[in-house]
């Protein structure tokens, strides 16, 4: 078996392969609710300065530093230090292409074959995937009701192969938004028993919540155990450009750098000049961008009583995400199929987030709600509460 052959198909490919040979009524178009991206390409104003750029800067063309650009790298780190009330300095950050390949290349540095890093479920399929196919085994640690994982429950999971924890927040799928106290359980819990806490906050920019989600990068000490993941993709719809960023010692980002050098050499010129230039000038377009998926972040909790007459549940709602607990007797999967056809809705099962057979993944879907405007939200709840039972 090769090391793809060892995991599953794309979700994301896979469900756009229900679609073929379906035809959606003129009144009644298809709705994309299965991936979290932006569909809108950057601001003019961005996308002006980067045609400028790609026109009059020759370097933009060329080869760059493996770990990134050096601009880039500190005002990232003057942006962390700010926002998290902690220190962080250039050298402790790494730019890479697009936040899959932060977690590719941190897990790279962090294990061998063989080796366990704890997972909570539902969890980010890219991970589980990726972990796979690198010979180390995904230790599943199921979430509670309220969406949260539990400490003490991955503290019994440790083993002598342990590595690593890996938390997503905002949460990827269930949008649930990790408290800091929680967060501070577990790293903790990872610099007692010398593991590493990776925390992803791909959709940090999208928090509901004001001011730093965490105190993490309080501790002076902070890149002995946490290794930080991030994304430009979201902030500055460059989703096509991939461009991610890690946060973490000095010495693992030497580590790091092998892997890069190996699979892209350097981060995208375009992708990261962008971010730069969007860290620069558009702090202000961003607090609108947040403004508004927090009003459809609203307009999904406000408008859910339409579907929770008939049965349903609202698990988790945050940043691009509705959590769904639906009534039917059938397991999302075919539930998720049979609303394309029915419904011309594609979402995805909480299947493709847990191991197979899992009871919780059976029950649950994944709605990306956020390119979806308000009226398309409401015409979204009309559509579902029409599923037949």
């Amino acid at each position: 078996m090769t090391r793809t052959q060892s995991t599953f198909a794309s979700p994301i490919v896979e469900t756009f392969g229900w679609l073929k040979g379906i035809e959606h009524p003129a009144d009644r178009p298809l709705m994309l609710v299965s991936q979290a991206a932006p569909v809108a390409p950057p601001p003019q104003e961005l996308r002006r300065a980067l045609a400028e750029m790609v026109m009059h800067d020759d370097s933009i063309h060329l080869y760059g530093p493996v770990l990134g650009l050096p601009d880039l790298r500190a005002a990232l780190a003057a942006q962390c230090s700010s926002k998290y009330g902690g220190q962080v300095a250039p050298e402790q950050i790494a730019i890479t292409s697009g936040c899959n390949q932060a977690f590719a290349a941190t897990i790279a540095t962090l294990t061998g074959q063989g080796d366990e890093v704890i997972l909570p479920t539902p969890w980010y399929f890219n991970h589980k995937m990726w972990l796979d196919m690198s010979g180390v085994t995904a230790v599943p640690l199921p979430v509670q009701r309220d969406m949260l994982p539990d400490p003490e429950q991955a503290a019994a999971l440790i083993t002598e192969r342990t590595r690593a924890i890996v938390l997503v927040t905002p949460n990827n799928p269930t949008g649930a938004e990790y408290p800091a106290g929680l967060l501070h359980a577990f790293y903790d819990l990872a610099s007692r028993r010398g593991l590493k806490l990776i925390v992803d906050e791909t959709y940090r920019d999208f928090d509901s919540r004001d001011g730093a989600p965490h105190d993490l990068f309080g501790d002076p000490d902070w890149d002995r155990t946490l290794v930080h993941l991030y994304s430009f993709s979201k902030a500055y719809r460059l989703t096509g450009h991939r461009v991610g960023a890690l946060a973490t010692s000095p010495q693992l980002l030497s580590e790091v750098e092998k892997f890069l050098d190996t699979v892209t050499i350097c981060p995208t010129q375009t992708g990261q000049r962008a971010a730069l230039w969007g860290m620069r000038n558009l702090s202000e377009w961003l607090a609108g961008e947040r403004a508004e998926i927090l009003a459809r972040r609203a307009a999904i909790r406000d408008g859910f009583s339409v579907l929770s007459e008939r049965g349903w549940k609202l698990r988790g709602l945050g940043a691009y995400f509705a959590y769904l607990e639906h009534p039917f007797d059938k397991e999302s999967d075919a539930l998720a199929r049979s609303m394309v056809e029915t419904a011309s809705i594609l979402a995805l099962p909480a299947t493709m987030f847990t191991p197979p057979g899992d009871s919780h993944g059976a029950r649950h879907l994944r709605v990306a709600f956020a390119n979806l405007d308000r009226a398309g939200i409401a015409t979204f709840f009309d559509r579902m509460a029409a599923l037949p039972a």
